[in-house]
């Protein structure tokens, strides 16, 4: 949501792009913080998109504003610019930024923009991008600060005053001969102790760190856990690579909470890349569309089956609407407290049954609340005990079974090691509502035989 102010200065920036008054928007541009200028941006069609981030005349404004964007309003940004002009912006960004854009840049066109980088900026870019997506080793970056255990206090001091490259100095890296991490002093340490005072002597020797090939989502976690501002990156032989920091964790976080929301409305994040042209939106929409299309007409062959039940008691359509619905949305809470359990680490795969035996007395209780009010209204409506009868405890199991199912069908995605994500809304909906209404029909026609009110 846009705050007022930034509404004003959005409103004004449209208006200044519609008139083509480029001198102003130039003014403007170049009094603004970056950051600003990327809030603005997002809320700008994409021919103005484009249009505002072309007036921005100096590269190392125009990486800044490129790194409080999305992924897909970068590429959006570069993909109408030279390939010189492209190299130009991403010579200012940090290497992990500029390797995560180059990643999604055509490729015709991302061979073109390392080759006219500069070569150490090039084969750092290069070197982030053998590794897997959303890996540590691909957010990582190369630039940070280490020095070896014998350095004193006084010369770890120096170093970092000469020392520009640098992306985090509130943590200095101590490593042995062979490159090894064996410890981290913070700054604070650094200018508490004696100035000979060796690092090896005042480092934290238990480091936490993580691997080249850890995923990000993990990396995120850990950062959260111990509140660091940036965690070393080693690879298999324990030499330190990288570091990623807090910066690069909250952008992690945000995209893969995106990424599950997505998935779990049955759509993708592309959809920030297409979203003018609906063609290409609508396919991406359509496949879980289509298991719900499937779905209801599982649903009607249900309902075709028990065609005998529902004549003798026509009362029973009533109530159909309320045993699916109530189903779906049950299952749909359940399915969304795994997914986001299993995304932070606050479920895993040894605590199901706890959390299994925990969604299912609760989906008994609200079954159970839920079913004795719909069960009185069957009964004050139609003036049928049965029909009462029939309706409550269906709904109750119907209740009980769809907050069992939201907790069970997330860990078996997970156990196959499929993102548990897509197992949330459509899909839960949808096997809810088949399940919902089986037990709804079945429970009616076993009341109906046993009081003989059908053949």
């Amino acid at each position: 949501m846009v705050k007022p102010k930034q509404q004003v200065l959005l409103d004004r920036v449209r208006r200044l792009t519609r008139r083509h008054a480029l001198g102003p928007l130039i003014n403007i541009l170049a009094k603004l913080h970056p950051a600003d200028i990327a809030e603005i941006i997002k809320y700008l069609t994409n021919a103005e998109k484009k249009k505002v981030f072309g007036l921005i005349n100096d590269p190392e404004k125009a990486a800044d504003v490129l790194s409080e964007l999305d992924i897909t309003d970068c590429v959006l940004l570069l993909s109408g610019m030279s390939e010189d002009d492209i190299t130009r912006i991403l010579r200012e960004m940090p290497s992990d930024d500029a390797a995560e854009l180059i990643s999604n840049l055509p490729e015709e066109i991302s061979q073109r923009v390392l080759q006219l980088m500069e070569q150490e900026d090039q084969k750092d870019v290069e070197e982030l991008l053998q590794y897997e997506e959303k890996t540590a080793g691909r957010i990582m970056t190369p630039e940070f600060f280490a020095l070896h255990e014998d350095v004193t206090a006084e010369g770890a001091i120096q170093a970092i005053r000469k020392n520009s490259e640098a992306e985090m100095v509130f943590y200095v890296y101590v490593l042995d001969a062979r490159g090894h991490l064996v410890g981290v002093v913070s700054l604070r340490q650094l200018v508490m102790v004696s100035p000979g005072t060796r690092l090896k002597d005042i480092m934290t020797q238990d480091v936490i760190s993580v691997t080249t090939d850890t995923d990000q989502e993990e990396v995120a976690r850990i950062v959260e856990r111990y509140d660091f501002l940036a965690i070393p990156v080693v690879d298999e032989k324990n030499h330190l690579v990288g570091i990623i920091t807090v910066d690069d964790v909250i952008d992690v976080l945000r995209e893969e909470a995106t990424e599950d929301i997505m998935k779990m409305v049955g759509t993708k994040e592309e959809e920030y890349v297409y979203h003018d042209k609906v063609t290409r939106v609508a396919r991406l929409r359509l496949p879980w569309l289509i298991t719900n299309l499937f779905g209801g007409l599982v649903t009607g062959y249900i309902m075709w089956l028990f065609k005998v039940t529902i004549k003798d008691m026509l009362a029973l359509i009533t109530f159909i609407p309320v045993i699916t619905g109530m189903g779906g949305n049950v299952g749909v809470q359940s399915s969304s407290i795994m997914v986001r359990g299993f995304a932070t680490g606050k479920v895993s795969l040894g605590r199901v049954r706890m959390f299994l035996v925990r969604e299912i007395l609760i989906g008994f209780m609200m079954g159970v609340s839920c079913g004795i009010v719909v069960g009185l209204v069957g009964y004050l409506w139609h003036h049928s005990l049965v029909l009462g009868l029939v309706v409550g405890i269906a709904m109750m199991a119907a209740m009980t079974v769809a907050a069992s199912m939201g907790t069970l069908v997330p860990t078996f995605f997970r156990r196959i090691h499929i993102d548990p994500a897509i197992a949330s809304g459509p899909f839960v909906t949808t096997s809810n509502d088949i399940v919902g209404i089986l037990i709804y029909l079945a429970t009616a026609t076993l009341f109906l035989k046993v009081f003989h009110l059908i053949p």
